[in-house]
């Protein structure tokens, strides 16, 4: 369901913007124990405080539940693709509820200055059950197989724009500062009980992790854009990251020491961006930046071989990338096109995944180049025609794999090849339909480059009808089936799996009916 509305026309004291929107989605899923839903309500006011200021409030709010059927391996996917005998066994799942607001005040300072700040804070509540064996937990370090998270976060970012000149340069400065905080408090349970003697899985038991984490980090940047001549154009900025953590660690017991400790990593991010405009509808560009990625606290959250602690040894990963396109209007369409390469040291990847838990480590020196072809184009009004190809090859430049060399190998988890295109009719209302077809080439599911997800192409098709219902009350019911041809594939994989149990089975051919209705208040 969805609602909008306004009063006014936005330019005036006290004129009101909103919408709102609340949806429910539940499934029984394709395979074994893959039932899953979610709720989702989303809201947004906009009140127009003078000639000058308006105020945003926004606030989100979603609650996941779900069954996680976890990996197979190539054999039981070829045996029967819908079972999930391990999630059966330790009655896998994981429940996510967050709820976040916000507000943005935007003022117009003078004719050339403008100020922006928005701030949000949030909480997000996470329990997950994986599929881990009692034994294994039974290591005095190991943090148990359920977890237990509870996020606070905050953040506020202030930015001032000015328009001017210099010389006879017309030049547009943005700059601000971006500060965001979280604190986390983590638990880890055994997933068993013992009742009379007897291991029961699948229920909380024993602490065997508590700790409180607390990450932020502090960015001021500098955003400028540089109208050179009438067809050159030059956007170039600059950003310092300061990332820090600190954690605690609250479960000392016997050999499970204390695990506390603290990191923080800083980089200077230079990019820059050469445009030229051919003519009106095509532009050609060059771009070159910095990246720098540093761990995120999932990524920490847990060592290789089962040890306690948060993975401090894992390094920020720094990377640069050069970029060359094209954007082209043709008619009522749009064609785009771009070549690129992204060398990075460091990159954050994968170690191991086992039991729905993952580890990770730095692969040393990677390299992506590709390809990006688009095409949007609206024929007759009401038909559309979509297309996109990406090509990219993703290469490890180093030995990543230990005593084995991957120097050269492919990076598991990525496609060399993705294609979409789609063909519908779609007026405002009545009867609309359409069709797609998508491509996915193989892709590689460990470091070794020993097994992976074949290639695969689906065609979908989707029907509906819109209907206007009095002046404000728009009726819209659709109709889709996906996978048409009932093809068997591998609809994602689970990298570096442990035990081999990389392949999760997509659906075959599935349907789906909905309704939606939407109401504009005026």
């Amino acid at each position: 369901m969805k609602a909008t509305g306004s009063t006014g026309d936005g330019t005036q004291a006290g004129d009101v913007d909103y919408a709102i929107s609340a949806s429910r989605f539940t499934t029984h899923g394709y395979r074994d124990h893959s039932s899953a839903q979610k709720n989702l309500g989303n809201a947004k006011l906009g009140v127009r405080l003078n000639d000058v200021s308006k105020l945003t409030l926004l606030f989100n709010s979603v609650d996941i539940d779900a069954n996680d059927p976890g990996g197979l391996t190539e054999q039981e996917w070829h045996d029967n693709p819908t079972q999930a005998p391990r999630a059966d066994q330790y009655n896998t799942r994981k429940t996510t509820k967050q709820t976040q607001g916000g507000l943005r005040y935007d003022r117009q300072l003078s004719e050339r200055d403008d100020l922006s700040v928005t701030m949000y804070a949030g909480v997000r509540e996470t329990t997950q059950f994986q599929s881990i064996p009692a034994a294994v937990q039974k290591s005095p370090t190991h943090p148990g197989g359920v977890i237990q998270l509870a996020r606070h976060y905050q953040g506020i970012d202030t930015r001032w724009t000015h328009n001017g000149e210099l010389g006879s340069v017309p030049v547009s400065f943005t700059t601000g500062l971006d500060y965001e905080t979280m604190t986390e408090n983590r638990k880890g349970y055994e997933n068993f009980v013992t009742v009379n003697g007897a291991t029961v899985l699948g229920e909380q038991g024993n602490l065997r992790r508590n700790e409180r984490n607390l990450m932020w980090n502090l960015d001021p940047y500098l955003q400028t854009t540089w109208q050179l001549t009438d067809k050159l154009s030059l956007d170039a900025g600059v950003r310092y990251s300061s990332v820090y953590f600190d954690s605690n660690d609250y479960y000392i017991v016997g050999k499970n020491g204390d695990d506390s400790g603290n990191a923080s990593y800083h980089k200077w991010l230079p990019a820059a961006s050469l445009k030229y405009a051919v003519n009106d509808g095509w532009n050609v560009y060059t771009s070159a930046g910095r990246g720098f990625e540093t761990p995120t606290i999932n990524e920490l959250s847990y060592r290789d071989n089962g040890a306690s602690g948060l993975n401090f040894a894992l390094q920020p990963s720094t990377s640069t990338t050069v970029e060359v396109g094209s954007k082209n209007r043709i008619g009522n369409g749009l064609f785009t096109a771009a070549l690129f390469q992204t060398d990075t040291d460091n990159e954050i990847v994968v170690d191991q995944s086992s039991g729905g838990r993952t580890t990770y480590k730095n692969a040393g020196e990677t390299r992506r180049r590709g390809l990006e072809l688009s095409l949007d184009q609206q024929f007759a009004a009401d038909w559309r025609l979509k297309m996109a190809w990406t090509y990219l090859d993703a290469t490890y430049r180093s030995n990543v794999c230990g005593t084995n060399d991957c120097n050269g190998n492919r990076m598991p988890g990525i496609a060399r090849n993705m294609g979409y295109a789609s063909f519908g009719y779609a007026p405002e209302d009545g009867w609309y339909a359409g069709a797609d077809v998508r491509y996915m080439s193989d892709i590689q599911a460990d470091d070794q480059n020993d097994a992976k997800a074949p290639t695969y192409t689906t065609v979908g098709l989707n029907t509906g009808y819109k209907l206007q219902l009095q002046q404000n009350w728009l009726l819209d019911i659709w109709g889709r089936v996906d996978n048409l041809f009932d093809r068997d594939y591998v609809g994602s994989v689970i990298v570096n799996e442990g035990n081999g149990r990389y392949f999760e089975p997509a659906p075959g051919r599935n349907y789906g009916v909905g309704v939606n209705v939407s109401y504009s208040f005026q």
